[in-house]
């Protein structure tokens, strides 16, 4: 059969690149100027706290493929006491230098093929956390939060966000979060004693939502535990590069999760 020329477009995803250690910041700003210019790029959060180097990162991978779309993490979220800011407000900052920078933040549509990013934080649903964790955990000190938004009340404000979007319906709708929608993406074989950071994994809350949706694929991030696992019909793909220590859970590439061809 001969060629017809016509170049397909793919789909790659990539979460938790945590571009503030040197070698995984080289990576993201090397990959390739030519190899993805009809491809489109999933980023499901984690890349920096660091705004400067967020619109960097932004501005290279826009140059570099067709579309790229985005949804923070928690640590986008993280505030320093000298940027003077709460978490929403680090939100709407992040979401104004997306839209500088061209980076898609709302659901993206291209004929047959649907795109959609979804809010979410955690809510305890999966677990209530025990005293390591709350003493522990980063986001506790990092976060900021308006005084009218309760901690068990920050996913409901995310997720508010998503539901005008939840009537999306294509051939292909892939959808994609931070956080997980449910505990039992978790492998059976993790160690009981790294099992006290599932309180804030995700939420059921995000679960629910999926399935108004209803996607063909679903790509989240957070956990750095790679996997691909079909459940109740929806093929869930995490691809988190990691720290660099991550070695044996993480690929540390880009993976391809849809082809037009």
């Amino acid at each position: 059969m001969k060629s017809t020329g016509v170049i397909p477009m793919k789909v790659f995803a990539v979460s938790d690149v945590h571009v503030d250690y040197s070698e995984n910041r080289e990576w993201l700003l090397n990959l390739s100027s030519d190899k993805h210019a009809n491809d489109i790029l999933i980023l499901a959060g984690d890349l920096t706290d660091n705004l400067q180097l967020l619109k960097k990162c932004f501005l290279s991978l826009v140059s570099k493929f067709s579309k790229v779309l985005f949804i923070p993490g928690n640590h986008e979220l993280w505030v320093s006491k000298d940027e003077k800011l709460n978490s929403v407000k680090k939100l709407e900052l992040i979401i104004e230098k997306a839209n500088d920078c061209g980076v898609w933040m709302e659901p993206y549509h291209d004929n047959l093929l649907s795109i959609v990013p979804l809010y979410s934080w955690y809510d305890f649903s999966f677990a209530a956390p025990c005293s390591k964790l709350m003493q522990s955990w980063m986001d506790f000190r990092k976060c900021i939060w308006p005084k009218n938004l309760q901690l068990h009340h920050i996913n409901d404000y995310f997720l508010e966000k998503n539901k005008k979007y939840l009537s999306t319906k294509n051939k292909t709708t892939i959808s994609f979060s931070h956080f997980l929608p449910r505990i039992d993406l978790m492998p059976t074989y993790i160690p009981v004693a790294f099992q006290y950071v599932y309180p804030v994994l995700g939420s059921e809350s995000l679960e629910k939502q999926l399935r108004v949706l209803s996607p063909n694929i679903h790509v989240y991030g957070h956990s750095h535990v790679n996997r691909d696992i079909t459940i109740d019909g929806i093929q869930y793909i995490n691809n988190a590069f990691g720290y660099p220590s991550e070695k044996v859970i993480a690929q540390k590439d880009l993976r391809c999760i849809y082809s037009d061809e």
